[in-house]
């Protein structure tokens, strides 16, 4: 495992860590809505980078160690996310990568493949949905309400709080666990901590909730021409597995990994088989 650097990419700071042999096929793992890199587990990096693979993970803007924006303010979209990403590629030498996300991070993933074509391999959505979904094709069930009435509590914690804030985070990721699991209360609030403790500012990531919608990828998703692999949980709270149908339905050659009784998460019970996926993917 090589240190985190900052690099300066498409006019911010993007804080990043790479894992095995710089000569192997590069993984980019792209993580969700309001989590750094941190939640691309560090034993996870390194076994999925056993297995032959070069993998890079990084912090997107308003998150960890990456430029951060005064909180509830709205400067970039997810295009401006996509060539973030793109920058990361060219700060580590990587002409071209197959890219794993995460949620938001499988839509930035999907814009990378529409805007850059030429620096993708492959494409892996974990636990996310189309980005530019065709207006009223497709009829999408949203977040879970409980999800929703319990993030709405944030609003009265200390956010200075560490142990406070981390028990608040921990308790909202609970929520997220599907029942073939039993919830890795540990592993996660040692990620929560660290998420905490290396945040330029923690609130930041709440800007994920202002990006932009953006029209001109309305449909865009059936122009991906990459092999794409579709991962997702059949009890996702988050974006519940009629995303994941529609994903196969709308990119062209899609195949789609289902996992049973698992939630918005990876899941340590599920690393062996997402592991072993990205890995025959990206042969």
């Amino acid at each position: 495992m090589q240190k985190e650097t900052i690099h300066h990419v498409n006019g911010v700071e993007i804080c990043a860590e790479s894992f095995g042999d710089p000569r192997d096929p590069a993984v980019l793992l792209i993580m969700g809505a309001m989590c750094s890199m941190v939640y691309w587990d560090t034993e996870f990096c390194q076994l999925l980078a056993d297995t032959g693979r070069y993998v890079i993970r990084y912090d997107n803007r308003d998150v960890g160690r990456s430029t951060c924006y005064q909180p509830g303010t709205s400067h970039y979209s997810v295009a401006d996310l996509a060539a973030d990403a793109v920058g990361v590629l060219d700060a580590y030498g990587v002409s071209k990568a197959h890219l794993v996300g995460m949620s938001l991070g499988g839509m930035i993933a999907q814009v990378i493949a529409l805007e850059y074509p030429q620096r993708v391999e492959t494409i892996t959505l974990i636990a996310s949905s189309l980005y530019g979904a065709v207006e009223n094709q497709y009829d999408l069930p949203g977040m879970d309400e409980s999800i929703l009435a319990y993030h709405a509590n944030g609003a009265a914690l200390d956010w200075t709080d560490e142990e406070a804030v981390v028990r608040y985070l921990v308790k909202g990721s609970s929520l997220l666990c599907g029942p073939a699991h039993t919830f890795e209360e540990e592993r996660v609030y040692r990620q929560t901590l660290a998420e905490f403790r290396r945040a330029n500012q923690l609130l930041s990531m709440f800007n994920h909730g202002l990006l932009p919608s953006q029209a001109m990828y309305e449909g865009k998703p059936a122009d991906i021409r990459v092999p794409v692999l579709v991962i997702h949980g059949t009890h996702d709270t988050v974006l519940p597995f009629p995303h994941a149908k529609a994903l196969v339905q709308e990119i062209p050659g899609a195949q789609l990994l289902t996992l049973e009784g698992t939630g918005h998460e990876i899941h340590g019970d599920d690393w062996e088989t997402i592991i072993e996926a990205v890995f025959a993917h990206t042969k």
